[in-house]
C-alpha cells in the first residue's frame, strides 16, 4: 500500500490532469446570468461523481483478472496521452471552443445540465481512471474519492475566480491543455510499473 500522501498526490494529479478543460467549461457557466452558482456546483459534483462511479465498476474485474493484466490498462492512459499530443501537434485541441460551445446552455434543467456537459467532457476520464482504481484497496479509493471532493471544490471555486478576474484565465487556456498529455503518459506508465505489468511485458517479448 502507498503512503497517505504519495496516494493523495496520485489522486490529485489524477483529477488535475483529466480535467483541465472543465475549469473553461466551469467558467463559461459561472459567467452565464443562466446558470447559478448553486446549479453549477452541484452539477459538477453530480457528474464527476458519475464519471467516478463507472470507473470503480470498472475496475472490479479486479476480483477476477491478476493485478499485472488490469495494470495494462495503463496503456490506455498512454494511448490517450498519446492521441492528446498528436491533436495538439495538428492544431485540433482547442478549450476556447469547447468553451463557447458549452457556454450557451438552455435555461431548463440547469443541474441536469451541468452534470450532462461534466460528462461528456470527461469522456476520457475512465479510461485513465479506472486503471488507477483497479490495483487499488477499498480504503485507497475511498482516499481518492475525498480528494476529488475535495479538488472539485478547489476547481468550482477557481472558475468563480476566474470569472472574476478574467485575465488570470487566459494562461490556462494557452498552456493548461497543453500539459495533460504528459500527464495522462506518466499516469500510464505509473500503472504499469505499480501492476507489475512491465514484468508481463518483457516476459512475454523475451519468451
Amino acid at each position: 500500500m502507498e503512503s497517505s500522501f504519495a496516494l493523495v498526490g496520485l489522486a490529485i494529479a489524477l483529477f488535475a490532469s483529466t480535467n483541465v478543460d472543465d475549469v473553461l467549461v466551469l467558467v463559461g457557466f459561472f459567467a452565464d446570468p443562466k446558470f447559478r452558482d448553486r446549479d453549477v456546483v452541484i452539477g459538477q459534483y453530480a457528474g464527476i461523481a458519475a464519471l467516478f462511479g463507472v470507473s470503480v465498476f470498472a475496475s472490479l474485474l479486479s476480483l477476477v483478472i491478476p493485478r499485472a493484466y488490469l495494470g495494462l490498462l495503463g496503456i490506455a492512459a498512454i494511448l490517450i496521452g498519446t492521441q492528446k499530443l498528436l491533436d495538439l501537434w495538428r492544431g485540433r485541441d482547442k478549450p476556447e471552443e469547447t468553451l463557447e460551445r458549452h457556454s450557451n446552455a438552455g435555461t431548463n434543467g440547469r443541474t441536469a445540465t451541468v452534470a450532462f456537459v461534466t460528462i461528456a467532457n470527461g469522456g476520457d476520464n475512465v479510461g485513465i481512471y479506472a486503471p488507477s482504481f483497479a490495483i487499488r484497496s477499498r480504503y485507497e479509493i475511498a482516499m481518492i474519492a475525498l480528494v476529488f471532493v475535495l479538488m472539485t471544490a478547489l476547481w468550482c471555486f477557481a472558475a468563480q475566480f476566474m470569472v472574476n478576474h478574467p485575465k488570470l484565465g487566459a494562461p490556462i487556456r494557452r498552456y493548461g491543455h497543453r500539459v495533460a498529455p504528459f500527464v495522462f503518459i506518466g499516469l500510464g506508465i505509473l500503472v504499469l510499473h505499480q501492476a507489475g505489468s512491465f514484468r508481463l511485458l518483457f516476459h512475454h517479448s523475451g519468451s
